[in-house]
């Protein structure tokens, strides 16, 4: 196993409350699978996560929080819609004259469907916080020596629709991603491993880092997720939320090589293609972890959890 990567024993399944019993207190619905409201009891712990996020944010780091859509093209040029297609929001709209517009919004009164009439626009829903960023990193000029950090975050959405609360559509993703040369990217991967594993202990999470593949789309898919493994390129911080059989990726830890240097034309100032990583948080999906491993009452978590998360001890 590579070294900064360690296995911590599960905790026994009974100790994790069921989902289904808290849902009422965090959540709201809205009608639509993995699409909620969120109580303050929830969104306390969301920001007390963020906040402890932003304190271990390397020096030099620049901060960027980006909308919860993006250009279609960019996502286009990205690759996502071949990798992914499955997962992918697009926003629509009502275009044309105030005639047919007012026509199609009318079908809706008469029995008739509106949506019928609308076209795509130029946007897609972000499906994940770094994807925006590539393309500005590249419009700022060559890469310095010493590479680029940065801090993004974004309301994400990917069409999976899931009655587990734990894989929702719409959801918060803090990045803090690596631009650079292949030993920085590494390296940076490398420490945010150790860091990952050392802020799930903070938090009282019981946690596992395994290698992993992203959720690649189709036959050819499943060849791109075996190379993934087996070039080490992705591994989660894994949490027993619903089950320990069945863990949830807390935090994702990626080293995407070139793929988006060459795509977006990053280099470096002599001219090098330059390679790129990131760390992924999923903010729901810890707070989640957090209320499944210690209970709905945050007044009764543990002192040094309560602290992590600047609630008075």
């Amino acid at each position: 196993m590579k070294a900064g990567i360690e296995r911590v024993l599960e905790s026994p399944a009974e100790r994790i409350e069921p989902l289904a019993a808290m849902a009422a207190t965090l959540f709201r619905p809205m009608g639509v699978d993995g699409v909620l409201a969120r109580t303050p009891l929830y969104e306390s712990v969301v920001e007390g996560l963020s906040s402890l996020i932003s304190r271990l944010r390397e020096p030099g780091t620049e901060i960027l929080r980006f909308p919860p859509v993006m250009s279609r093209r960019d996502l286009e040029k990205s690759g996502y819609l071949k990798s992914f297609p499955n997962l992918l929001g697009c926003v629509c709209a009502l275009h044309g004259t105030e005639a047919e517009i007012r026509g199609a919004a009318d079908c809706d009164e008469t029995g008739g469907d509106w949506t019928d009439s609308v076209t795509p626009a130029d946007l897609v829903l972000t499906p994940a916080a770094c994807y925006p960023l590539y393309p500005l990193a590249a419009a700022a000029g060559p890469v310095p020596e010493a590479g680029l950090s940065f801090d993004v975050a974004c309301d994400c959405f990917r069409h999976e629709p899931s009655r587990h609360l734990d894989r929702l559509q719409s959801f918060r993703m803090r990045e803090y991603v690596c631009i650079g040369s292949a030993q920085q990217v590494m390296e940076f991967r490398e420490r945010w491993i150790a860091r990952g594993r050392q802020l799930a202990g903070e938090l009282g999470l019981t946690r596992a880092i395994m290698p992993a593949s992203d959720p690649f789309f189709g036959r050819t898919g499943q060849v791109m997720a075996v190379s993934q493994l087996q070039q080490s390129l992705k591994f989660e911080l894994l949490v027993p939320v619903r089950s320990s059989e069945e863990p949830t990726a807390c935090m994702s830890f990626n080293y995407h090589r070139d793929h988006f240097a060459m795509i977006w034309g990053l280099r470096g100032a002599a001219g090098e293609v330059v390679h790129t990583g990131c760390v992924a948080f999923g903010l729901d999906r810890l707070a989640l972890a957090m209320f499944a491993t210690h209970g709905l009452n945050v007044e009764h978590w543990p002192a040094l959890v309560r602290a992590a998360l600047r609630h008075a001890a």
